[in-house]
């Protein structure tokens, strides 16, 4: 049976992988939209060493799979489109009423608002 919740804890610092789980950074924050409850987006750390030098990537959570079995989200992008990505530095997050922000990550990741995919795996550890 799937984990059908997961506290926002165990989320973050979620290590984020690619399909060829290779790393690719590691989740920093969630972002809740207090009108409706759901999950905005994810903030995404990419880079630097110790917390330097990293660069921030909104993700909406449905562009993730969940792999319980080894506690990691699979980010199914390649380099040039997360580069591409709408991003930003940790001293200048986006504006949390910015609508259009939002609707401009889930165009670039290809996802629909509300449709958060299967995970892919059937463990039900995830921390």
């Amino acid at each position: 049976m799937q984990p059908r919740l997961l506290s926002s804890t165990s989320i973050t610092g979620t290590n984020v992988v690619n399909n060829l789980k290779q790393n690719v950074g590691d989740i920093k924050d969630v972002m809740i939209n207090l009108q409706d409850g759901s999950v905005e987006y994810v903030v995404l750390s990419v880079g630097g060493f110790l917390g330097l030098g990293d660069k921030l990537f909104a993700v909406p959570l449905e562009a993730f799979q969940v792999d319980s079995t080894h506690e990691n989200f699979v980010l199914d992008v390649n380099k040039e489109r997360l580069e591409n990505a709408p991003g930003f530095d940790k001293d200048n997050w986006p504006s949390t009423s910015d609508t259009q922000f939002r609707d401009r990550l889930y165009k670039h990741y290809g996802v629909t608002r509300g449709q958060f995919r299967n995970s892919t795996s059937t463990s039900t550890s995830m921390n």
